[in-house]
């Protein structure tokens, strides 16, 4: 690991020296910070400021007051870089002779001109700012109030979960526009930073562990680093996790390239054929060890080879002989999948695109696809979501109110990955803890504003939805 140091007085972090740290930072690996004491820096604002703003900027590693010449420090630590600012390069450096001594490099900079603030951009990935507005002509309509929902979600610490499916680990690069090549017409962008997700099924079972629910999670991954990123995040969150190996495949990789908060490219790295019959006979063998402790089995599938019809079918078997709650959602966005074949669910989430694949009906409305999805696969309830439309809710029970239909409630949209996971993940567990369709519909609405107002895929914490529900 090269380890770069810089150091100065620091009075007033301006622009210009996050230009200066940005390029300290990008030539090593780990930028180490010192800020003159009040004894060396004897103008400006006191050392313990200087260096809170100096701990505060994303570029720096490690930051401390320094109580000696930077010239000692150098001697005594030996980084592989310094970085002096470029008014320094035609001075007398003392410090380049004992640079040079064990082989380290001396750099004279000032830093690019075309700056974008990371700061800026990590405080925009991260903030999420939500501006929910209830609807309240649903809430009248269905007789209910936001203190009844917030009865259900105290309920769902009573809840034993098992959330299976596809495991996927999405990946933000952050970029800076450069503008068009010279050479051909091609965008030309520089990496910034890299926020990593857990996502897919693996991010379904983070939302209910993070709601108050009891959760296991069963999924499938390569042999490699995104594995590993995943169970130690869901082991940080006390996840009963069982991730079987399989070498043929790698974890679901999906790199998203974004610059002025807009998605330029996507790359997936996959593999989507189905997994061994070895592996189907020992996932069934673990939900055998623990159904008849379940309250609600949910599948989230990506369609990349894991949920097979043969493993689908040995579940659901165990469920229904356990009287557990079964929901699903099969995604098919740059896949196809096939939401009608998970039967007998409680509820299903699909997207009108995925509807239609499941039925090969690329003509009729909304309802009668509902209604036809309804009687192929025996779902009880179908929410189709329609993106900036809202959720469309569709009954079967005969005696009660068909279809009814929830307005997006978030008008803030940074992000709409992970919005179906989310509705997925909060009206399962309202179902489960006996809310009604429409209540349970309700909460899954709160919770995928919540989810588009930020970037990535965030576990969704039961105080967030309760702040919404007090707002």
């Amino acid at each position: 690991m090269k380890k770069v140091f810089v150091s100065g007085d620091f009075n007033i972090l301006h622009p210009g020296h996050l230009r200066f740290l940005k390029f300290a930072k990008e030539s090593g690996d780990y930028l180490i910070v010192g800020v003159n004491n009040d004894k060396i820096s004897n103008k400006g604002m006191p050392q313990e400021v200087r260096l809170e703003s100096m701990q505060a900027t994303s570029y720096v590693d490690e930051s401390f007051i320094l109580n000696e010449s930077p010239i000692e420090y150098i001697k005594k630590n030996k980084p592989d870089i310094v970085v002096k600012g470029k008014e320094h390069e035609d001075k007398e450096n003392l410090e380049l002779n004992i640079i040079n001594s064990y082989g380290g490099k001396l750099i004279f900079t000032s830093g690019e001109i075309g700056f974008s603030s990371l700061d800026l951009l990590k405080e925009d990935s991260l903030t999420s700012s939500i501006n929910l507005k209830h609807f309240t002509k649903y809430q009248k309509r269905h007789n209910f109030n936001l203190d009844e929902l917030k009865n259900t979600i105290e309920k769902f610490s009573k809840l034993n979960i098992l959330v299976i499916g596809d495991t996927i680990v999405d990946e933000y690069i952050t970029c800076e526009p450069l503008g068009m090549s010279q050479e051909d017409p091609t965008i030309v962008v520089s990496p910034l930073f890299t926020d990593k997700f857990i996502g897919g099924a693996a991010i379904v079972a983070s939302h209910a562990k993070t709601l108050g629910a009891n959760v296991e999670f069963i999924s499938v991954c390569g042999d490699d680093n995104s594995a590993t990123y995943v169970e130690d995040g869901l082991n940080k969150l006390n996840i009963k996790t069982s991730i079987f190996m399989d070498t043929t495949r790698p974890t679901t990789l999906k790199q998203r390239f974004r610059a002025n908060t807009k998605t330029m490219l996507r790359v997936n790295h996959l593999k989507q054929h189905a997994i061994s019959k070895s592996i189907q006979t020992q996932i069934i063998e673990k939900v055998e060890q623990s159904v008849e402790h379940l309250d609600l089995i949910i599948f989230s599938d990506f369609s990349y080879g894991i949920l097979t019809n043969e493993l689908i079918n040995g579940i659901t078997t165990l469920a229904n002989k356990n009287n557990i709650i079964m929901t699903a959602d099969s995604q098919s966005s740059s896949q196809v999948g096939d939401i009608s074949k998970f039967t007998n669910m409680t509820l299903v989430t699909p997207t009108e695109r995925e509807i239609r694949l499941s039925l090969g009906d690329f003509e009729s409305g909304l309802v009668v696809l509902s209604q036809n999805l309804s009687e192929k696969s025996n779902a009880k309830y179908v929410f189709t979501t329609l993106g900036a439309e809202g959720l469309m809710i569709f009954n079967s029970n005969e005696n009660e109110l068909l279809t009814d239909n929830i307005y997006a409630l978030g008008n803030i949209v940074k992000d709409v990955s992970g919005a179906g996971d989310s509705l997925l993940t909060a009206s399962s567990m309202a179902l489960s803890v006996g809310a009604n369709v429409w209540e349970s519909a309700y909460l899954g609405s709160i919770a995928s504003a919540i989810q588009i107002s930020r970037i990535g895929n965030i576990p969704i914490k039961k105080d967030e939805i309760l702040k919404e529900l007090n707002s």
